[in-house]
């Protein structure tokens, strides 16, 4: 890989790349047709043709045209000093700057380095080859270097844009994954927690056929809302769209059921939290309830409220069963970031009346 963008396509030469060089070489010609004050006419028209020909590789091979325009240019420098030639190129060789520019935004490091020692020289070399006095010669110096420093400056600004654009994506990609991750938990704890218990209920001793009928049909139910979140899952991963959740508090309302054990859901919202926040209500509310249903001993009913309170939205879920030790695994954990992110709190343990108990607080609209 070369340079920052991974994409190696992106380096190969265009059609519009050499319709700049023809134009370019064309502008040259044309150029070196109508001057007169040239010396070498013939020879600074070929030099610049023979230079300008090998833009299309700039973004591919930034170091092999730098090290190429530094070694003629300054071989032809030489030349018209040693034939006591006044040194005079073609307006269309502005263009060349394209190189010093490809060099700083798609070269590699050691490409980058070597590149711009061999700028440094050649423009150094021209200068001090130049006629004129020593006053006339440093300032073409400068002048060099300033252009030359300009094309490098762009191309290492672009190329830092760039960067700073794939760690962005990066980031971005890398929370869209996080939060899957969650939601992926989530949807396979609850629905397979929920599907345990009915099969133990259908294959519980004296049980009817009533309630046999009962815990199928249940089961099928959990099964068919498990396969639906997964197949959304899945089409989030495969699909390139950004990830947004779609759960809300008639999603917390639904998971209300007769049991066993009975979740009975309460909301008493005086105005509707944003969609954000509604979604993570109703993933806390759903881990909740998961919890309960499998670590809680005995069991029997859950208790699922979410109400207003001074600006915040408290989500509560209680159950009467025995508390279990549970470690800090993936539930508790995936809660308290996804409420961190929304700058809210949770607080979980056992209940004074007995039983375990979930406070989670955030605020109704995020920053």
């Amino acid at each position: 890989m070369r340079g920052v963008d991974t994409f190696s396509d992106l380096r190969t030469p265009r059609r519009r790349d050499f319709a700049l060089a023809i134009a370019l070489i064309a502008l040259a010609v044309v150029e070196g047709a109508i001057r007169h004050d040239l010396h070498w006419p013939i020879a600074t028209v070929a030099v610049t043709a023979l230079l300008l020909s090998g833009l299309p590789w700039r973004r591919r091979h930034p170091l092999v045209l730098v090290l190429a325009m530094t070694a003629v240019t300054t071989g032809f420098a030489v030349a018209q000093a040693w034939a006591g030639s006044p040194q005079a190129g073609l307006g269309a060789m502005f263009a060349l700057l394209l190189v010093p520019y490809a060099l700083l935004r798609w070269g590699t490091r050691t490409e980058r380095i070597i590149g711009s020692a061999a700028l440094a020289v050649s423009v150094l070399v021209s200068s001090a080859l130049a006629t004129g006095t020593a006053a006339d010669r440093l300032i073409g110096a400068i002048v060099g270097l300033l252009f030359v420093g300009t094309a490098c400056l762009i191309g290492a600004l672009r190329r830092e844009r760039a960067a700073s654009r794939e760690r962005e994506i990066t980031m971005v990609r890398a929370q869209e994954r996080d939060s899957l991750a969650r939601d992926l938990h989530d949807t396979v704890a609850h629905h397979v927690s929920a599907i345990a218990i009915r099969a133990q209920a259908a294959t519980a001793r004296g049980v009817d056929a009533t309630d046999t009928a009962a815990s199928l049909a249940a089961i099928e139910k959990e099964a068919s809302a498990a396969l639906d979140e997964m197949r959304g899952i899945v089409r989030t991963l495969r699909e390139p769209v950004a990830y947004t959740p779609t759960r809300g508090l008639d999603d917390v309302a639904a998971l209300a059921t007769s049991g066993p054990p009975r979740v009975t859901v309460r909301i008493d919202v005086t105005l509707a939290p944003s969609g954000v926040v509604a979604a993570t209500l109703y993933r806390i509310a759903q881990e909740g309830v998961t919890n309960a249903r499998r670590h809680a001993i005995g069991a029997g009913s859950i208790d699922v409220d979410v109400r207003s309170e001074s600006g915040d939205v408290i989500l509560t879920v209680i159950d009467d069963g025995q508390p279990a030790p549970t470690g800090d695994g993936y539930g508790l954990r995936g809660m308290a970031e996804r409420l961190t992110l929304l700058g809210g709190e949770l607080n979980a343990g056992p209940s004074d009346a007995g039983g375990w108990a979930l406070r989670a607080r955030v605020p109704r609209r995020v920053p």
